[in-house]
């Protein structure tokens, strides 16, 4: 099949005109010429509003698309992530791209960053956007961060950055990486999609066309990438079903995985909040099957109702984890039903490396200021690596995976014959440690002990979290569950002690972090 002199649709910033080039390359090799035609759109001549302000959808695509309907133009390349779920009649999506990294960034002035603070952003950071996807969940990361509507193609975004107007912008990856700037005056954070949950079909490229150009329909699947087709159209769909355009506060990132039986996997991140002021909820999905994921997803974020919560943690309103819940309506109680006394450390061994296994190790490791050498840092979580950061260090390895064994085993992997020093509770499981064959490269430090609260239950909760095994043991002494609770486990060690005590269903959450912890709760929520 022959056909030349495609006439490409496109936006006039440099980005878009990277990625229309991009296509045409894609299209020249081929055999198949192409060119350009710019066209301005309503997103490109109204900067002075943030998107949740301005009327309808549509804002960078609607012109290329009345261009496609009149034939001035056989096809408009968009970033799919600004692309409409509903397309006029007539037209269609024929292709997409392959994703480029799909993750957010933070560019940071230099005097912005504080290595102590989550992202590295500083107290009351003044920080530019004005996707309201963004600002709902930056706002639940860091309430002391003043968030500034932030408009215009990516040059004069950053350009506002460096003339003083914000202290740090958020941006997607995909289009910095595209452009390949120079970006060495800033400090650079990027997030991992799996947190802060991306827009839907976040780095990809739809090639629209007219849905009767059944030649250039063709001629598009030589460049078009099935699998990504497949990942984006389920975070799209999703999007679709909640009527959602760029105004909606909502997150979507799928992923295909392989299991143990080698298996594959659909991975679903969900981030949905109900205006750019409230905290998000934050769900994650598995399944075997494509069809129906989207609507199933749906279905249950639907179905989530407001429960009443207790976690044996100290619960502070300004956290992640109690602005979520607080958001949805949640009833939230946390007391934490142990407390800490320190062991004052007598003698350190010099290792290599340095591993944690929870934030109150590092807190009374580092609280008795010992003297260090150039050591790597290790963690169990996420959660604990945040703990570090609090006394100026960066951790060298984070676990992944709440299953101490598989953490245990990758650390060994990484550390090799290294010797490691682990800071520890008094009578520790040790589960990291176990997993080392020579036992001579570890060294433990007992640096606080535990001891149990008693706990007198006043109001029962229908979800109950366990962060500990100590905090099992301590409920159980005066209470028991009421009939038709429902618990979260924070790790597989409290996952048995629950058995102990008669407790056989529980749900584990992905990470050791209040994200972990949320996506858990709203799974049962319903």
């Amino acid at each position: 099949m022959h056909r030349n002199n495609i006439i490409i649709g496109t936006r006039g910033s440099e980005l878009a005109l990277w990625q229309a080039n991009y296509i045409k390359n894609k299209l020249w090799d081929q055999g198949i010429s192409s060119e350009l035609k710019i066209i301005k759109t309503q997103g490109d001549k109204v900067q002075e509003l943030s998107f949740d302000k301005m009327e309808g959808k549509g804002f960078f695509t609607k012109e290329l698309e009345e261009a496609l309907l009149q034939k001035n133009i056989d096809m408009a390349v968009h970033s799919h992530k600004d692309l409409p779920t509903t397309i006029p009649v007539g037209l269609c999506v024929a292709a997409v791209s392959e994703r480029e990294d799909p993750s957010e960034i933070i560019l940071i002035r230099k005097e912005a960053f504080d290595e102590k603070m989550l992202w590295n952003l500083k107290f009351g950071a003044r920080v530019g956007t004005s996707s309201a996807r963004r600002k709902s969940q930056l706002r639940a990361f860091r309430n002391d961060i003043q968030i500034h509507d932030l408009r215009g193609n990516i040059a004069t975004r950053i350009q506002k950055l460096k003339s003083g107007l914000y202290d740090a912008i958020m941006m997607a990856s995909a289009g910095i990486t595209r452009l390949q700037l120079n970006l060495d005056e800033f400090e650079i954070e990027k997030l991992s999609p799996k947190h802060f949950v991306p827009a839907p079909a976040q780095g990809v490229l739809a090639l629209e066309i007219r849905e009767d150009d059944h030649q250039l329909k063709e001629l598009l699947q030589k460049i078009n990438n099935s699998e990504v087709a497949l990942k984006s159209g389920i975070e799209r769909k999703v999007l679709h079903l909640f009527e959602g355009g760029c105004q909606l506060p909502l997150g979507v990132y799928c992923e295909k995985e392989i299991d143990e039986e080698d298996q594959e996997f659909f991975s679903v991140w969900v981030s949905k909040a109900a205006s750019s002021s409230k905290a998000p909820l934050y769900a994650y999905f598995e399944s075997n099957e494509a069809p129906h994921l989207a609507e199933n997803i749906v279905q249950h974020l639907n179905q989530i109702k407001p429960h009443s919560v207790f976690i044996t943690r100290n619960i502070h309103k300004q956290q992640l984890l109690y602005q979520s819940l607080d958001a949805q309506g949640f009833e939230v109680n946390g007391k934490s039903l142990i407390h800490f006394n320190p062991i004052p450390i007598k003698e350190i061994q010099a290792t290599e490396w340095i591993f944690f296994s929870s934030k109150h190790a590092v807190e009374y490791f580092f609280k008795q200021k010992p003297e260090l050498q150039q050591q790597k840092y290790g963690v169990i979580s996420k959660s604990t690596a945040d703990a570090l950061r609090k006394f100026g260090k960066r951790a060298d390895f984070i676990g992944q995976s709440t299953d101490t064994k598989i953490v245990g085993k990758q650390f060994v992997a990484r550390v090799g014959k290294a010797s490691v020093l682990f800071p520890i509770a008094k009578g520790s499981l040790r589960s990291i440690q176990n997993q080392f064959i020579k036992k001579e490269q570890v060294y433990n430090l007992p640096v606080y002990e535990t001891i149990e609260n008693l706990y007198t239950e006043t109001n029962p909760a229908q979800i109950y979290v366990f962060t500990s095994p100590s905090n099992v043991d301590a409920f159980f002494k005066t209470n028991t569950l009421h009939e038709g609770s429902k618990v979260v486990a924070l790790g597989g060690a409290t996952e048995a002690t629950l058995k102990k005590y008669g407790v056989r269903k529980c749900i584990l959450p992905l990470s050791f972090d209040d994200i972990g912890l949320l996506q858990a709760i709203y799974k049962i929520a319903i």
